[in-house]
């Protein structure tokens, strides 16, 4: 009984966990009314990320080191932290071309926690390390642990064996005192949830926001992004092809004829077309040349 209410005291102290004023009788508020609040609850979400961009930037920072090295960035998370993490994870190669196998999502209760909750599997700290075991995690790589509440054992096992392993780490959460030790600690400071507990809410929001915010602009340090177009896009349908097609026509100012032929030359590919049409060489030296230029286009 005694561990009980020492369990029940930890998690009562957490900023996630903590009671709103306006949540009480929120049930006998109208559709509308309950709407409303929601909706003007998130409105802390982006002043919260404003305050720690400096943290966010040196995440981002971090993660471009590692995959320019040639690591992967690890996410690995719990529950809606988890999915959020392997919805980056992705969405990252079609968006900036990158291999699927260097941006890794390790969500608590394997793939079927994607679509189901498994919430008993987010304490299962050795299960996380068996998993990052598995993948080989090494001095190259990046592990970003995401957990709202800050004390996920999913999460913290995770950090505390990539540490080990001599890998990076970022851990991101809604948590500030949080005692986890990574080597950037991204908090945002979003305050109790409308509904206490139910980090869905704008804990879910800051935290999609900040894995935006780290993977854009590790994207962008890449070279992925050239005039601010996402000129490694994988055309793999419909939508994207126009969407390559645009990109080339906006950028080299030819008309869909042309620009179309051009990325017939470069086999589908918007960067090489790109590339091809900028130092006019031919589809193999304008590759070469690219790879040589760290595949960016503005240092061709």
């Amino acid at each position: 009984m005694t561990r009980r209410r020492e369990d029940w005291s930890r998690f009562s102290d957490l900023p996630t966990e903590a009671a709103r004023a306006r949540s009480v009788d929120l049930e006998l508020a109208s559709t509308a009314e309950v709407v409303r609040l929601v909706v003007d609850e998130e409105q802390s979400v982006h002043d919260a990320a404003r305050l720690v961009v400096a943290d966010i930037t040196r995440a981002a920072e971090l993660v471009a080191e590692a995959l320019r090295a040639g690591g992967r960035l690890v996410y690995v998370g719990a529950g809606t932290s988890g999915r959020l993490g392997a919805l980056d994870a992705a969405e990252l190669p079609p968006t900036f071309g990158i291999a699927r196998d260097r941006t890794v999502a390790v969500i608590a209760g394997g793939p079927r926690a994607l679509s189901r909750s498994v919430e008993g599997a987010e304490d299962h700290g050795p299960m996380a390390v068996r998993r990052l075991q598995r993948l080989g995690i090494g001095p190259k790589d990046v592990v970003c642990g995401i957990a709202a509440s800050g004390i996920t054992p999913f999460a913290r096992a995770a950090l505390e064996y990539a540490r080990d392993r001599g890998a990076r780490t970022i851990f991101v959460t809604c948590n500030a005192t949080t005692d986890v030790r990574a080597d950037v600690l991204v908090a945002p400071r979003v305050g109790p949830e409308l509904l206490p507990g139910s980090t869905r809410l704008k804990g879910g929001s800051v935290t999609k926001l900040v894995l935006n915010a780290i993977s854009t602009a590790a994207m962008t340090r890449l070279g992925k992004v050239y005039r601010g177009r996402m000129v490694d896009v994988v055309a793999s349908n419909e939508k994207l092809k126009a969407r390559a097609l645009r990109i080339v026509m906006e950028l080299t100012e030819l008309d869909e004829k042309r620009a179309r032929a051009l990325l017939r030359r470069a086999h589908g590919r918007c960067k090489l077309a790109l590339a091809i049409h900028l130092t006019g060489a031919s589809t193999v030296e304008a590759e070469r040349r690219l790879a040589a230029a760290s595949d960016d286009l503005r240092l061709l």
